[in-house]
């Protein structure tokens, strides 16, 4: 489910932020931090949580920090000593996925970034500790922009590490485009070198963020993209299911957006000779109702069938592609898609819409219907 950084979504009267930040949540980081010499850990609570209320997650961990440092030594490096020691139990490292840690646990990331920028070894010190945690991927990237050099020196070390976030946090770290991330000045092909090492990591936590960093990397640097992958191909070193998984990940933005060499090298043909039809099952509908369809593609060889749909705003039209089918051509799909009016990501408005077909990154058929509030 989407969620945007403010911490809303999941419908009406849900708050992400009200279910990671609340007094149970807060008397946890509170009992962290109870291990320092005269912490007050009531009075952390009883400052902090007054404060939460209408914020967002970043918001809330800014506030966390906030009073933390409150009770923290104000030179950075023995602040960074003190959290050190107040740090959790690590996450397990046997896992292989699907571990993130508590939200809670991202306050040392922002301590670092608010306070450690003019001391770079201590601050990387505590958020190469702090990532065993939660992840880190936020708060290494002032620390990028500022200390390129120090950072990149540690990550050819973290690579290698043994635990599978610090390695991931190389990768997620990185990110060209990293969601809700501060933007880098670090040159995007760089990086490359370190998921040269990772895109075999043996933990899919750590694969998925080298698919997600090559998907940010496919449109500033396409080819570059391609021909890593076809480079990690020849070399072997990954498994070949999970290098097959890592490609589609990865180019799937690529795909959507019909770049003939990203399809190629999933072995769709962009100029296959293939038709397309589309055929309503209604052409008025209203806002929350069904919209179906059935796809029709006639020819001959491997599709790879997308859908988009053209939304009517009131600044000008909106389009978005959803997955549809992969196959043999000739091909016929039925699809049911609801024109959700609570969406938390766009907003339906009344209006002439359309279904656009896509096959192989390329139009071939279109049909329009009419959407009522």
């Amino acid at each position: 489910m989407a969620r945007g950084p403010d911490g809303t979504g999941g419908g009406a009267g849900f708050s992400l932020a009200d279910q990671l930040f609340n007094r149970a949540s807060l008397s946890d980081l509170a009992r962290d931090f109870a291990v320092l010499p005269g912490f007050d850990a009531e009075r952390f609570v009883e400052a902090a949580l007054p404060r939460l209320p209408g914020l967002g997650v970043h918001a809330r961990l800014a506030v966390l920090a906030e009073e933390l440092a409150r009770q923290l030594p104000q030179e950075f490096p023995a602040m960074a000593e003190q959290v050190r020691a107040a740090l959790p139990p690590e996450l397990d490292p046997t896992r292989r996925d699907d571990d993130f840690g508590r939200f809670i646990h991202a306050v040392p990331g922002v301590l670092a970034a608010r306070h450690g920028l003019d001391h770079p070894e201590e601050a990387l010190d505590l958020l190469y500790a702090a990532t065993k945690r939660f992840s880190m991927e936020y708060a290494i990237r002032p620390f990028l922009n500022r200390w390129p050099d120090q950072v990149a020196a540690r990550m050819d070390q973290w690579v290698e590490d043994p635990h599978y976030h610090v390695r991931r946090l190389v990768s997620e770290g990185t990110r060209p485009r990293l969601p809700w991330g501060a933007g880098i000045t670090l040159d995007p092909l760089v990086p490359l070198r370190w998921l040269d090492v990772l895109h075999a990591d043996p933990t899919r936590f750590v694969t998925r963020s080298v698919a997600n960093h090559l998907n940010d990397l496919s449109r500033p640097a396409p080819e570059a993209v391609l021909e890593r992958l076809a480079r990690w191909r020849a070399e072997r070193r990954a498994k070949a299911a999970e290098l097959d998984w890592l490609t589609r990940h990865a180019l799937r933005t690529a795909v959507k957006r019909g770049e003939p060499g990203a399809l190629a090298h999933l072995g769709y043909a962009a100029d296959l000779a293939v038709t397309g039809r589309l055929v309503l099952a209604q052409d008025r509908l209203r806002i929350g109702e069904v919209l179906e369809f059935t796809a029709e593609i006639e020819g001959s060889g491997p599709v790879l069938v997308d859908y988009r749909l053209r939304f009517h705003r009131p600044g000008g039209p909106a389009e978005k592609v959803f997955k549809l089918k992969a196959g043999q051509a000739p091909l016929r799909v039925v699809k049911r898609h609801r024109l959700k009016g609570d969406a938390t990501t766009f907003t339906l408005h009344p209006g002439r819409h359309a279904v656009i077909l896509q096959v192989n990154g390329r139009d071939v058929a279109e049909a329009a219907f009419q959407l009522e509030a």
